[in-house]
């Protein structure tokens, strides 16, 4: 029984198709969801496959547009230590000649 139910995200990411798409699905009944302890949405993995399989659900090219800001964002959130460490670095090297 290990592995004989999957997370939407599994299920997204077998399928190609966008996690939303696939809570579109299970709301329009294309696709059967069950409820464990009442809490997580699983599915079948031997329905996902034959869906896969019969390709009764065509996926979607799923990208999202990486925005210059976005990319300016993450250059300093993955780069602060280097950047606060250069600066530092700078300002030592500034004593240490001009004053």
């Amino acid at each position: 029984m290990n592995g004989q139910f999957i997370s939407v995200r599994e299920t997204a990411q077998i399928l190609g198709i966008s996690e939303k798409k696939v809570t579109d699905l299970i709301e329009a009944g294309q696709l059967q969801a069950y409820r464990i302890a009442d809490q997580f949405l699983r599915l079948k993995r031997s329905e996902i496959m034959q869906i896969r399989a019969s390709g009764e659900i065509p996926s979607e090219n799923v990208q999202h547009a990486y925005t210059f800001i976005e990319r300016v964002r993450d250059f300093f959130y993955f780069n602060d230590f280097y950047l606060v460490s250069s600066l530092i670095i700078l300002g030592l090297l500034y004593i240490i000649f001009f004053i």
